[in-house]
């Protein structure tokens, strides 16, 4: 029964993300080119709406859907690997024109093309869980 929740709410957000045009290829385009506003009006909300949530969850002790407490530990203080890995996730949403979440929005949308791409992002997954532990972490 949990899980309908999650399905009722990833439809939700792929039906608004659609909507929205965040999953269109031409917005993420025009993004890197510097020529609009929109998709990072998109990414400035969601990030102060999650800055904000989770002070709410830390400071508010909510529970999980299990009843479990929420702890969120704090993240090392790391350059490079956040440089590093930032890049390749930029360079990989550039050139797919697509980022995770809207690669399977466009894919349930009919855009058969776009699982050339998600192929190449479970490779790209499948080559960091081989190559994970010669990384620097």
């Amino acid at each position: 029964m949990k899980n309908i929740y999650f399905m009722i709410v990833g439809t939700v957000l792929g039906i608004t993300l659609y909507k929205s045009e965040a999953a269109s290829w031409f917005r993420i385009y025009e993004m890197f080119q510097f020529d609009s506003f929109h998709m990072y009006g998109i990414i400035g909300s969601a990030l102060v709406v999650g800055i904000i949530l989770v002070q709410v969850i830390k400071r508010s002790k909510v529970k999980s859907f299990f009843g479990e407490p929420i702890k969120i530990e704090d993240k090392e203080k790391s350059f490079t690997r956040y440089i590093a890995g930032g890049t390749l996730f930029g360079l990989g949403w550039a050139l797919a024109g697509a980022c995770p979440g809207p690669m399977y929005i466009l894919a349930g949308a009919g855009y058969w093309p776009i699982f050339v791409v998600i192929f190449g992002a479970l490779l790209g997954a499948f080559l960091y869980g081989v190559l994970s532990p010669k990384l620097p972490h």
